[in-house]
């Protein structure tokens, strides 16, 4: 019954096989995935019970948005989640790069200077950072940008120690995932080992964390190993498929207050800004996220098996240690990473019918190819699939709200690049 079905979406026999031979090869990866997930399961549950979440909380603001209940339970969720001081959960944020940003002007001041010690950051950051020229940079507000590069996928400790031991560095930003860059993600152990690091040379010093497609992937968040700042985006793991809008960012109480009034205006911080009808919505995906994570993690690890068995190289492999929901298929070539993006595509729920093209997209250098047949506009935790137009091709896959759906949607891809054959 199950392969008549494949039938109808065109999926051979072949692919089933290779698939069902791939499963089993995994399937110990997936028990581990399994405990995870229900750890951070039990940290979200006890959470919404010491925060007596209510269904009063799903009452919302509008205008000013003074004295919001729900947003008021939700950031104290958040708080106790990433064991922190406070957090700033808010759907006026549109994306990660914009929490990202509201961070670095909240916090950083003319004159002070940010290192990068994860390398470049991603490219929607070049024009944040003045690294490309744009006006409103914090470039053009006087602030200075250093980066150290990672050696061998890990952090370069004898520079970053050299360099604290010279002038103040006011803030150090990590990005934990890759990027559109080839180098790997960072593990949770890593950042708890340059951070100790850090605060030894120069305690005064925040560290920011740049935590996107990396929530709940592992027991630990990066709050709980010493760092300031974590910053991230709920269109990706944590608003669990449901939330339609919002970022977050977790820390230090003075940090929070600093970044809240940058977002908002000074002097009413925190306690502005209506939650507009969304507070249900990014409870609910809360709630759904560690779960909805499992699932992503479980399609990378899949997808990582599948298309090493079909001879192209991967990043991760599937026995690899998972730091975030994100799978790199190396095509060193033009033509197999469209078709790849183009079989994500076909295989989603929400147009299916539409055919990505490579195109120009605000905040990035190349050509982008994208496939994100998504409820929510730009969400990287249901099924999608992206990549620069450059050497050497590589798609970055990223998601699936359910594991199945993530299978169906790679043997899919598979099918189209078997057409170019």
């Amino acid at each position: 019954m199950v392969n008549n079905m494949y039938n109808e979406f065109n999926i051979d026999d072949n692919i089933l096989k290779n698939s069902r031979e791939c499963e089993n090869l995994i399937s110990e990866r997936f028990k581990e995935i399994d405990e995870i997930c229900e750890y951070n399961t039990l940290k979200v549950l006890s959470a919404f019970h010491k925060n007596c979440v209510s269904e009063c909380h799903f009452n919302s603001t509008t205008g000013y948005g003074y004295n919001d209940l729900g947003r008021s339970a939700i950031e104290s969720v958040y708080s106790d989640i990433f064991k922190c001081e406070d957090a700033l959960v808010r759907v006026q944020i549109i994306s990660g790069t914009h929490a990202l940003t509201t961070a670095f002007f909240g916090v950083l001041r003319p004159n002070d200077t940010l290192l990068s010690i994860s390398g470049k950051p991603y490219d929607t950051l070049d024009e944040v950072i003045g690294i490309k020229d744009n006006n409103s940079s914090l470039k053009s507000f006087g602030i200075n940008y250093e980066q150290i590069d990672l050696i061998n996928d890990d952090f370069d400790y004898e520079q970053i120690e050299k360099r604290l031991k010279g002038k103040f560095v006011k803030m150090i930003e990590i990005q934990r995932s890759k990027g559109y860059s080839t180098r790997e993600s960072i593990s949770i152990d890593k950042v708890e080992k340059v951070i100790k690091l850090i605060k030894s040379v120069s305690n005064d010093t925040i560290v920011m964390i740049d935590n996107c497609y990396c929530e709940f992937v592992s027991k630990k968040e990066p709050s709980e190993v010493g760092a300031d700042l974590v910053v991230g985006s709920l269109i990706k793991n944590l608003g669990g498929g449901i939330a339609s809008n919002g970022g977050y960012i977790c820390g230090r109480k003075d940090l929070i207050n600093l970044c809240a009034e940058r977002l908002n205006v000074p002097g009413e911080g925190k306690e502005v800004g209506p939650t507009l009808g969304f507070n249900k919505s990014l409870l609910l995906g809360l709630y759904l996220a560690p779960m909805i994570v499992k699932n992503a993690v479980k399609t990378a690890i899949y997808t990582s098996a599948i298309m090493e068995r079909l001879g192209y190289l991967v990043s991760p492999k599937w026995n690899d240690e998972r730091v975030d929901i994100v799978q790199n298929i190396i095509f060193n070539d033009r033509n197999k990473l469209i078709k790849y993006c183009e079989g994500i595509q076909g295989a989603s729920a929400i147009d299916s019918n539409v055919v990505p093209i490579p195109s120009e997209m605000p905040g990035y250098i190349d050509q982008i190819i994208m496939a994100s047949g998504s409820f929510t506009q730009g969400s990287s935790i249901e099924i999608s699939c992206d990549g620069p137009l450059r050497n050497p091709f590589i798609a970055y896959q990223q998601g699936a709200l359910s594991y199945e759906y993530g299978k169906i949607a790679v043997m899919n891809a598979i099918n189209k690049l078997n057409s170019l054959e």
